[in-house]
């Protein structure tokens, strides 16, 4: 697959916490390093995530927000 988001993160599907309509994925991306995405309940269906599987984030944004108290 070829994209043209240059941020793009191999991990593995570390737990998945389904609501109605969307899903928060978390994926290790490296020991001890986690990222969250909220997708949509369909779209872990139709990847069939599960615990264990590999995956990859692709990240796309000309923003980042990072703050502190």
């Amino acid at each position: 697959m070829k994209l043209s988001a240059r941020n793009q993160l191999m991990g593995t599907v570390k737990k998945i916490t389904e609501g109605a309509v969307n899903s928060e994925v978390v994926l290790e991306v490296a020991p001890g390093v986690e990222l969250t995405a909220v997708i949509t309940k369909a779209s872990v269906e139709s990847l069939a995530l599960k615990v264990g599987t590999r995956a990859v984030a692709v990240i796309k944004a000309s923003n980042v927000m990072v703050g502190t108290e």
